[in-house]
């Protein structure tokens, strides 16, 4: 999952930045609203972490441009004020929630990973495809009873996948959420990220659950067509 992370403070970028990207997200940070509204419309993101109080554009006006514009991607906003007015402004601009600084690390992560469900329409934290089930909230992955043991990498692709259910993720779909954008992919790394991680969850049952759609990306499945 491909996260946004527009905040100022250099000490929060750094410690922000580094919890997420240890739970498996992908992270881009932005330090002014400028250059965060810039990430937020060149790029596809499962969620937006947006600072109120931001240098050049502050972060409601990034929230306010973001939505007349049309880009539905879901926002955390996080304010240093803890008062109404700032919380009913942000929701009235299209935000999705809020959290008042100081913060704990794990309550923004839970929030994060929450709005990523949201983002693909589940609220539940379990997902559940045949004999297959991912825990999103201990991040463990379970087939025919046996746990299967990914490292951060395929675990985010198989989430990626599932989350999809049914639906075909395209290469350039799964580069975008699931790698960092400055990083040089190889031609086929999307391939053999998909072989590795298939070979891993089919030692439990073989049963194929990942299809190839030919020219066209990846499914998801229990039963293709």
């Amino acid at each position: 999952m491909r996260i946004l992370f527009v905040e100022d403070s250099e000490r929060l970028q750094l410690t922000v930045a580094a919890a997420l990207r240890r739970s498996g997200y992908v992270v881009d940070v932005a330090g002014d609203g400028e250059e965060g509204l810039w990430l937020a419309e060149s790029n596809e993101y499962d969620a937006i972490v947006l600072d109120i109080m931001l240098p050049k554009m502050d972060g409601l006006s990034v929230l306010h441009q973001l939505r007349r514009k049309g880009r539905e991607v879901h926002v955390l906003l996080l304010t240093a004020k803890d008062t109404v007015d700032d919380r009913v402004r942000g929701l009235e601009l299209g935000a999705d929630d809020y959290l008042i600084k100081p913060f704990a690390q794990r309550e923004l992560l839970a929030r994060v990973e929450a709005l990523c469900r949201r983002a693909y329409h589940r609220k539940e934290a379990k997902l559940v495809i045949a004999d297959l089930e991912i825990d999103t909230a201990t991040k463990t992955v379970v087939r025919a009873g046996q746990t299967v043991r990914l490292r951060p990498r395929e675990y985010q692709l198989l989430l990626y996948l599932a989350r999809r259910t049914g639906e075909v993720a395209t290469r350039a779909e799964i580069e975008a959420h699931i790698y960092d954008g400055e990083a040089d992919l190889m031609s086929n790394v999307i391939e053999s990220a998909v072989s590795a991680l298939r070979k891993k969850i089919s030692v439990p049952n073989p049963a194929p659950l990942i299809h190839t759609r030919p020219g066209l990306g990846y499914i998801l499945q229990a039963d293709p067509e």
